[in-house]
């Protein structure tokens, strides 16, 4: 008898006339691991303690958006094409998000964000790749549940059994596909602790382990999106999220080796301060606010004390 996974008999729960879908709920849950392991990375290296939550929150807003405008451009025909409706353009929580309008105009949320608070936007764009990696793991439980985005056709032992009213046209029932979803969320999570070991190794900063993030995200994005039957513009017979990725895994390459060449020149580029204060000069000038406070505090009690035993 073929073995298969199967998928979930539901996609959401009522609690009284809130239904909560599980793609949602994947998403926020991501968002949060991704802002936690961001945010202990960003303040251990000396970062300031209260801007990521308002960063984060820049970065989901934009990047929401940015991710449902590319998917919407990119998968045109269920909302613009024929018997297409442009209103589920809006409706994100059915699912169709694109990963590389989401970083993008994230990224611009971010930028605004820090720069707003005279923080460079490279070392927060470290500190947050390795989380927004296991975010992305996390978010791909969410196309689990919506039995959405899955591969070709396959009868391998961990192929993915899907509900006939969700298997594409064309293919009988019964049939199983390759879990795509489940591909990149191991992918990811891999090139999460790699990322890591790598930032470690080579002393990657100033915007080099974001870059590298890019890199090994888009390496592992090309096959998977191969094996992907779900609708997608085509061009020169490769889907338009290969050709992106590519671009991108190109771009990402060149700007690494770029800002490798840059950063001998210009190390400030990894100072988490705009104004060109290191972390060591940071945490001083943090040191001595905290003395001289203590210290405008002092005399002031003394002379408190000094006019009582006067009055005494």
């Amino acid at each position: 008898m073929q073995t298969a996974i199967p998928s979930p008999s539901i996609s959401a729960i009522s609690i009284g006339p809130l239904d909560i879908r599980f793609y949602a709920l994947a998403i926020v849950v991501g968002i949060v691991v991704a802002w936690w392991v961001g945010d202990r990375r960003y303040t251990r290296w000396g970062g300031p303690e209260e801007v990521s939550v308002d960063v984060s929150v820049w970065m989901v807003l934009f990047g929401i958006i940015g991710a449902r405008i590319y998917h919407v451009i990119t998968t045109p025909d269920p909302y613009f094409g024929p018997g297409g409706d442009f209103t589920k353009a809006f409706r994100i929580w059915e699912g169709g998000l694109g990963i590389w309008g989401g970083i993008a105009l994230g990224a611009v949320g971010g930028y605004i964000a820090l720069h707003r608070r005279g923080l460079r936007f490279a070392p927060f764009a470290d500190a947050l790749a390795p989380g927004v990696l296991i975010a992305q793991a996390i978010g791909r439980l969410g196309n689990y549940f919506n039995q959405e985005l899955f591969g070709k056709p396959t009868d391998l032992p961990w192929a993915l059994k899907i509900d006939e009213s969700n298997i594409p046209a064309g293919y009988p029932p019964g049939t199983t596909f390759h879990p795509t979803f489940l591909y990149e969320a191991l992918w990811v999570l891999a090139m999460a602790a790699l990322l890591v070991w790598l930032e470690k190794r080579f002393r990657l900063r100033g915007g080099q382990t974001a870059i590298m993030y890019v890199i090994l995200y888009t390496v592992g994005r090309v096959w998977i999106e191969n094996l992907r039957i779900d609708e997608a513009q085509i061009f020169a017979g490769l889907r338009l999220n290969v050709w992106t990725s590519i671009v991108v895994f190109v771009l990402a390459v060149l700007c690494f080796v770029l800002l490798t060449m840059y950063l001998k020149k210009h190390p400030e580029l990894g100072d988490i301060y705009l104004d060109g204060r290191d972390l060591t000069q940071a945490a001083e000038e943090t040191e001595t606010q905290d003395e001289t406070g203590a210290a405008d505090v002092e005399p002031e009690t003394s002379q408190k004390e000094t006019e009582g035993k006067q009055d005494k």
